[in-house]
């Protein structure tokens, strides 16, 4: 592996001009080593921002305008109150300014004190006639605690297919899943990956976390048999014709060995929602539309409008007719009048999507669960997509989000996702990330953010730079949080944050600060502060999602028998002998299993007789989490059945069907929705669970 290049050194003025713009001039892999970030990669992402630092006399240019600015600022463009109190900002004010709040309710106040929650105008005025305009966020102190102890189940939705779907699982195996997890397991919740719309195209890169929207969900899922207007259609011979090929689609993914196909998935319900889209929408139907069409307002319009033009140029809007890249020119307004039918086709094909996403949600709640489905936001978009697109504004060009090189990855990662501008998120009172929160609260129970650490900070690389020559550029997360916590309260929703990993001092104890959950995965929790063995049930936090895996971490099954380390060395993705790596995952897993049977969870279903089984470890497993405080517990359900494959490598691309796979069982045999819900050793895994109540 060739070494990454030495960074050059940042002058003293490059340095404060990158701190006074929130950017990082070094950063700390390990609490007793700080590298330094590279003077180009300072410069490109200044650049980004809008800061010209490209010579030694630019910079200091820079550097005094930016000195003069914070000086003269009375405010900064979005300042936070928590609850009833006014925002700190207030106090540096000189004496004698005078107030004016325009709030989100339409009240004009004198004053910023026990103001309502929501985002208000604020403007000052001080003696010496200076006036500042700002954004007043005012939230909760914090998001209620849930209501006790909940378990639910975690699942890939493209992964779990029942005797209806189309070639992959689909909204209304969710609607099914969750009415049965509800009332049948006792089960609080279902969480679910990301469901934002994909980027079209053939092949459609197959992973939820870079989508086109995060706005908007992905027709995708719809189950077409429960679009009302399905009933109706001209001409249902061609409809059935459809099935038929579906169900072909469908067996072949159970029964043949094939992978999850979604190209070929949606090609089949394309044609389908077209046939649905000819028929006239009754009067209460086209009521609703039209009112999730005046809800939804600039931003669908730009998202149909976006996928209109992609039929016709294709999915980069990089690539297209130069005029048609700004989404607010002449030629795209003229575009989109010639296309008004497409573009209805895709407003039509986002209000079905959101009207099911809204139904499984209802299942779940109406099936007794506290939280009902909770859904993932991805931590970016993909820089082709819809979103980057209708809000270039908000996104730095030539960026790219990853991660900085550390224990684990010695390279760093560059996750493809352009970063959202933190002066142009503030500059609109984060007007791009409430309205995300908002779209998604219409129908999500509670919410898990991945990687929320990109609320504090997010490491940016320049584009055609490897990631080692990238740099952390801040957000400022009290308002990051004091917009995520106003809209979950909004919605009564709690929050879940992904943190796992690097996460700086301080960022978790925010968030539990501000009631966001965070993630605590059993095989990483240990005493990494003293003997380094795994830690002890009572010493786990509360205030957290606990997990025996995710969709990016080998299965229970995989890892108790150590077949996720052959999977490894089979695909070239081992940095040590296989010998060693096996010793070593044996040695883990040898010390949790000894604490399982130290607190006398190793037994069968049922209190049996001690046994080494695969199965009564899962269980055992399971019976652990419940000994910890955790307010959650979540249970993912190929572990239920003894799935062995991950549904996520990370480290490849075409090497491993990442994305494509469905549920099986220990055999790799395909097992359907309504296999699971039959299936002996997921009940008795859920009886486990069930004991020990909600």
């Amino acid at each position: 592996m060739t070494a990454p290049r030495p960074a050059e050194p940042l002058s003293e003025d490059l340095s404060r001009l990158a701190v006074l713009h929130g950017v990082a001039p070094s950063y700390n892999p390990s609490p007793d080593r700080t590298v330094a970030a590279s003077a180009t990669a300072v410069t490109l992402v200044l650049a980004a921002l809008g800061v010209d630092a490209s010579t030694p006399g630019a910079v200091r240019a820079a550097l005094a305008a930016r000195e003069r600015e914070l000086a003269a600022r009375l405010l900064p463009p979005t300042v936070v109150a928590w609850g009833p109190n006014p925002p700190a900002a207030l106090a540096a004010l000189p004496e004698g300014t005078r107030l004016r709040v325009e709030t989100e309710q339409g009240e004009t106040r004198a004053s910023a004190e026990q103001l309502p929650p929501g985002v208000h105008r604020l403007t000052v005025t001080a003696p010496d006639g200076r006036t500042a305009h700002a954004h007043l966020i005012v939230a909760p102190e914090r998001l209620p605690t849930p209501a006790g102890r909940s378990y639910g189940l975690l699942v890939q939705l493209y992964s779990l297919l029942s005797r209806r779907s189309w070639g992959m699982g689909d909204l209304g195996d969710l609607a099914e899943l969750a009415g049965w997890a509800g009332r049948s397991l006792g089960a609080g919740f279902v969480q679910v990956n990301p469901l934002h719309a994909a980027v079209p195209g053939t092949p459609t890169d197959p992973s939820p976390y870079r989508p086109s929207s995060r706005r908007f969900p992905d027709p995708v899922h719809l189950r077409i048999e429960d679009v009302p207007e399905a009933a109706q259609v001209d001409d249902p011979d061609r409809l059935r014709a459809l099935l038929e090929r579906a169900a072909r689609l469908r067996e072949a993914v159970l029964h043949e060995g094939a992978l999850i196909d979604r190209d070929a998935v949606w090609e089949l319900k394309r044609e389908a929602l077209e046939l649905l889209c000819e028929v006239p929408l009754g009067p209460g139907r086209r009521a609703a539309y039209c009112d999730f069409l005046a809800e939804q307002g600039q931003a669908l319009e730009d998202h149909a409008t976006w996928c209109a033009l992609a039929e016709v140029h294709g999915s980069d809007w990089h690539r297209w007719p130069s005029g048609l890249r700004d989404p607010r020119s002449a030629e795209t307004t003229r575009a989109r009048n010639g296309l008004l039918d497409r573009v209805d086709f895709f407003s039509r094909l986002a209000w079905l999507t959101d009207s099911q996403l809204t139904a499984a949600q209802r299942a779940g709640r109406e099936a007794g669960m506290p939280v009902g489905i909770v859904h993932d936001l991805a931590v970016g978009v993909h820089p082709a997509g819809a979103d980057a697109w209708a809000q270039q504004e908000y996104f730095a060009a030539g960026m790219s989000v990853g991660a900085p090189p550390d224990a684990f990855n010695a390279r760093g990662q560059d996750w493809g996702l352009p970063p959202w501008r933190p002066d142009r998120l503030a500059g609109s009172g984060y007007a791009p990330f409430r309205d995300l929160l908002r779209a998604l609260f219409r129908y999500a129970g509670a919410l898990r953010i991945d990687h929320v650490m990109g609320l504090f900070r997010l490491w940016w690389v320049p584009q055609g730079h490897p990631p080692t020559e990238g740099t952390y550029v801040r957000y400022d997360a009290e308002a990051m949080l004091a917009v995520l916590v106003l809209e979950a309260s909004r919605a009564g929703a709690p929050v879940i944050g992904e943190d796992l990993g690097t996460v700086e001092p301080g960022v978790r104890e925010a968030l539990r600060e501000r009631g966001v959950l965070g993630t605590s995965v059993l095989w990483f929790e240990r005493d990494w502060e003293g003997d380094g063995r795994p830690l002890a049930p009572e010493s786990w936090r509360a205030d957290c999602l606990a997990t025996a895996t995710t969709h990016d971490l080998p299965s229970t099954a995989a890892r108790l028998t150590g077949e996720h380390v052959e999977l490894r060395d089979s695909l070239g993705l081992l940095t040590r002998p296989l010998a060693e790596e096996r010793a070593e995952a044996a040695a883990d897993t040898a010390e949790w299993l000894a604490l399982l049977s130290e607190l006398g969870l190793l037994h069968g279903t049922g209190g049996g007789t001690d046994t080494s089984s695969e199965e009564a470890e899962i269980q055992a497993v399971h019976r652990f989490l419940l000994r910890t405080p955790a307010r959650m517990v979540g249970v993912w359900l190929p572990d239920g059945v003894g799935d062995r494959r991950p549904q996520n490598l990370p480290g490849t691309w075409d090497q491993y069907p990442n994305w494509r796979l469905p549920i099986a069982d220990a055999e790799g045999r395909p097992v359907t929705l309504e296999e699971l819900a039959a299936s002996p050793r997921l009940h008795a895994l859920m009886e486990v669970l069930k004991e020990a109540g909600p």
